[in-house]
């Protein structure tokens, strides 16, 4: 029944398009908690390069899923989707509103739709150990034409140089004897068990690039290389989940002399506007979603968090 659904704000979009100070002021009128979904804020000791938000911005209001792991920790969304849950029973136990927060799509929809993700190996899995062993004897494309062999829709879906992605699939059908492609599918048509408001912060394509560029100078300006120099010497490598965020991996490989530091810087910049790119082809996707462009509110932040207020008051959201 619709009335026994409880409240969710989602804020979403690409990477720098302006979402934390929005997020700061709706949850103020919500009288609201945050819960970051992100895949890198949720590190301690990774602050620049994640553009996390500061003690001073949060303005006291709660923040969840922030400096709650360590870089050498795993991370993915079957555990990102757990903790987001535990945040959220506190959150309604408190009679507070929940504003999901960030730019990881499949994040948000796994909360936003419930997804079941069927079986997890989280301990020893000999089926993914010999998966790579193979992967590395093979060329390039061997992992990837496995999961055609299994999968045909999940490999269109998927990129030959998403390694993850692809030992996850293989992985998904070896353990449940079913698509991953199948099961995402059934997953998507789920409806969601919240009262939602799902926003998508959007801006033009020019002038998010640019913002894009000046915030990745603006972290090197701040100490993004010593930031990860400090990591490196802790001890981070490159194939721990958390230094694969954006940032990190180029001055890793600069470190490593892969290339200058001025080419890394580059090649932040490109990745990053790439990343963004697919953020906003993820959201796209969305059904929930309602678009919410800077430009249709002449930059001003207090007519779109009032229209977006709106929309929570008319679908009961607000206390």
């Amino acid at each position: 029944m619709q009335e026994q659904k409880k409240p969710l704000v989602v804020l979403a979009g690409p990477t720098a398009v302006g979402k934390t100070r929005l997020s700061i002021r709706l949850a103020k009128a919500l009288d609201g908690e945050i819960i970051s979904a992100d895949s890198m804020q949720v590190y301690r000791h990774m602050d620049i390069g994640s553009a996390k938000i500061t003690r001073e911005e949060m303005e006291n209001i709660p923040h969840h899923l922030i400096d709650a792991l360590d870089p050498e920790d795993e991370f993915h969304v079957v555990r990102f989707q757990q903790m987001a849950k535990e945040a959220l029973d506190g959150i309604y136990t408190r009679g507070k509103i929940p504003i999901l927060t960030g730019g990881t799509g499949f994040y948000i929809q796994s909360v936003v739709r419930d997804i079941a993700f069927g079986e997890e190996n989280t301990g020893p899995n000999r089926y993914r150990e010999e998966l790579e062993r193979l992967s590395q004897e093979k060329d390039a494309l061997w992992l990837h034409r496995q999961l055609q062999a299994v999968d045909p829709e999940a490999a269109r879906q998927i990129h030959p140089n998403n390694r993850k992605r692809i030992l996850r699939a293989l992985e998904f059908y070896h353990d449940n004897k079913t698509p991953i492609s199948t099961h995402n599918r059934e997953q998507q048509e789920k409806i969601s068990p919240y009262i939602c408001a799902y926003f998508v912060l959007t801006d033009d394509r020019a002038r998010l690039y640019r913002r894009i560029e000046e915030r990745v100078d603006q972290m090197m300006a701040d100490g993004l290389l010593e930031e990860v120099k400090g990591l490196k010497a802790r001890g981070c490598t490159r194939d721990m989940v958390s230094m694969q965020g954006l940032g990190y991996r180029e001055l890793l490989a600069f470190l490593d002399g892969e290339y200058s530091l001025e080419e890394a810087a580059e090649k932040i910049k490109q990745n990053t506007r790439h990343f963004a790119k697919r953020q906003l082809t993820w959201f796209r996707r969305e059904k929930e979603k309602i678009w919410v462009s800077w430009e249709d509110f002449d930059y001003q932040e207090e007519p779109m968090a009032e229209y977006m207020l709106n929309i929570c008051r008319e679908r009961g959201i607000c206390l």
